[in-house]
């Protein structure tokens, strides 16, 4: 868990010092790192998309899954509870940019593989360059949104706090397929990209409504399993 915890710490440090540097923008500036988020977010998301779709073995599942997640976030409306819930508190912005955060940190091969390779064979690697990744990456969400950004900090640990364990209790380096991280990376560097057009206020797509869809992968390959 060294390499979770050192990720985890990562980000806590980013997110202070970010929102540190927050008080010390002007507005002006803060909003052109608002746009330049944005951008970075689509360029990061239809990387992730296109590095994995020749890795696909199935080319509509990623349709499918965007689709009944949608769906299902609609029925069960999650962006609207959500969203209530913000304006409750004043805090649209960031719920925003911690959906936005999260899918950063979680959703790649880094923070899938790196806690597996160290449950299995105490190698860190992956995590600690994640870490490094992700402190960039966090110091500059809580530039742009505040200390509220450090909540991520424990959803990436709950995250790969859990594919540890079970990397660990299962002992084995192969229970997640190489097939459905790259359906769960496509599926994430969509959300991604729904994520950017939204902080450049091109068209709200209701990202958190649509988070179902990381599940659909998942659960194809467990039924897909079982036959």
């Amino acid at each position: 868990m060294v390499g979770t915890i050192v990720n985890t710490a990562c980000i806590v440090v980013g997110t202070l010092v970010g929102s540190a540097l927050k008080s010390r923008l002007s507005e002006k500036l803060q909003n052109a790192l608002y746009g330049a988020l944005g951008l970075v977010t689509l360029a990061l998301g239809a990387n992730m998309c296109v590095r994995n779709f020749p890795k696909s073995e199935f080319p509509v599942l990623f349709i499918v899954s965007i689709c009944l997640g949608a769906v299902a976030g609609w029925g069960l409306d999650i962006s609207g509870r959500i969203e209530r819930a913000a304006e409750k508190h004043n805090v649209s912005r960031l719920v925003q940019g911690l959906t936005t955060a999260c899918l950063l940190y979680c959703i790649g091969t880094l923070s899938i593989v790196g806690p597996i390779m160290s449950a299995v064979y105490g190698d860190n690697t992956y995590l600690y360059t994640n870490a490094t990744l992700d402190l960039v990456s966090s110091t500059v969400f809580a530039a742009t949104y505040g200390i509220g950004m450090v909540w991520g900090a424990l959803v990436l640990f709950c995250w790969q706090g859990s594919i540890y364990a079970i990397a660990y209790f299962l002992n084995s380096a192969d229970f997640i397929p190489e097939a459905l991280m790259a359906e769960i990376s496509i599926v994430g560097g969509l959300l991604l990209l729904s994520s950017g057009l939204s902080i450049l206020k091109i068209k709200d797509l209701k990202t958190v409504n649509m988070l179902p869809a990381l599940l659909v992968p998942i659960l194809f390959y467990l039924i897909k399993g079982l036959f």
